[in-house]
């Protein structure tokens, strides 16, 4: 039977975050970045083996943008785009008008404590 587990990795390293799976079958680790939209994989054999090879990986990313004269990725930018409906919209300005807060920083606030029950 073929038995597939996937963890994502708890190290991060120079802000890039790693999944993982482990195929029983092979015996072996294979991972990818997840916060990039570029592909960036590794593999290895042991715990060991698969966490340097996830730090390697991300260096030679870095030394092939750097060499090519392109900006890597920025794992996070800071910014996304979030479709709500325009009751939910107006609610949110509502309340954050009540807390004396405007839109942006209402919603940051929100999200942080939602980030923090869930940790």
């Amino acid at each position: 039977m073929n038995k597939k587990h996937r963890k994502t990795l708890e190290a991060i390293f120079k802000g890039y975050f790693g999944s993982v799976q482990y195929d029983d079958d092979a015996k072996i680790f294979h991972g990818e970045i997840i916060n990039t939209r570029s592909v960036i994989t590794f593999q290895g054999t042991t715990v060991d083996e698969i966490e340097q090879a996830f730090r390697d990986s991300v260096d030679d990313y870095l030394d092939w943008c750097k060499e090519r004269g392109k900006e890597p990725e920025k794992p996070f930018s800071g910014k996304f785009v979030l479709k709500i409906s325009p009751e939910l919209h107006r609610q949110l300005n509502i309340k954050a008008k009540q807390n004396n807060a405007n839109l942006n920083s209402f919603i940051v606030q929100t999200l942080e404590k939602a980030a923090e029950l869930s940790a």
